[in-house]
């Protein structure tokens, strides 16, 4: 499966729901993440529905015009594991509609209302972190690397500093530095955001398994489907689920 630390809105059928039935989403824990949703009734579909957005997002369509890109970007960072999994998910087009780490107008919408400001349902920001803006501007070109290789370049459309505290009261209802996510929210990531496009140079590999959003709607079964997340080894009461 593809590394994900959040919501993955391509295989979230509530947001592409057209009709109502008895099948229902509630919530689902990712990595220490539960994720946030509005109860919406789904339809199932015999075969893989329409992704999430309309389209499914590729951004290594064009490597060359990315690597030309590298050349001129004014800052290179290497990633973390949880900011490789979020390039290689955008990339692949696991949080699509997204085609970059989101701008600011953009995680205020999805902190507030759980919506894209195009209306998109999406349960919780992406964000790429940064210890602070010292040496980032708007308008920079930034080069993303994952174990010593070129993955991605960032366009700095949108440089910010989030308010952490209602962040976390809107996403996972508390403040409380006991909830292990808040706790890494606020003390591990850093303290200003970097939103904009992300143009695609190679997918980040891992040391374990994984496969594209597109790998696994073309190996779904016949009939429904039903997807469903969870941040540890599956165990018998997901099992009866």
């Amino acid at each position: 499966m593809f590394p994900v630390r959040r919501t993955v809105p391509s295989i979230r059928l509530a947001a592409r729901a057209a009709q109502p039935s008895s099948v229902q989403m509630l919530a689902a824990p990712v990595l220490g993440k539960v994720c946030r949703f509005q109860k919406i009734g789904v339809r199932a579909f015999s075969v893989a529905g329409a992704p999430h957005g309309g389209t499914l997002v590729d951004l290594l369509k064009d490597v060359a015009s990315a690597k030309a890109m590298a050349g001129s970007a004014t800052k290179t960072l290497e990633l973390n594991e949880r900011q490789a999994c979020d390039v290689f998910c955008l990339l692949n087009g696991g949080f699509s509609p997204l085609t970059g780490f989101m701008k600011e107008d953009e995680y205020d919408s999805v902190v507030k209302d759980m919506r894209l400001p195009s209306k998109e349902l999406f349960g919780l920001p992406v964000t790429f972190d940064v210890p602070s803006s010292a040496g980032v501007k708007t308008g920079d070109k930034i080069l993303l690397k994952w174990d010593g290789k070129d993955v991605a370049v960032l366009e700095a459309e949108s440089v910010f500093k989030p308010n952490k505290v209602v962040e976390a009261k809107k996403c996972y209802g508390t403040s409380s530095l006991e909830h292990p996510t808040v706790h890494s929210l606020i003390a591990e990531l850093g303290e200003v955001y970097i939103g904009g496009k992300l143009h695609g140079i190679s997918s980040p590999a891992f040391k374990y398994k994984t496969q594209t959003p597109a790998e696994v709607r073309a190996n779904l079964p016949p009939g429904d489907v039903v997807a469903f997340q969870n941040r540890n080894p599956i165990h018998r009461a997901h099992f009866e689920l």
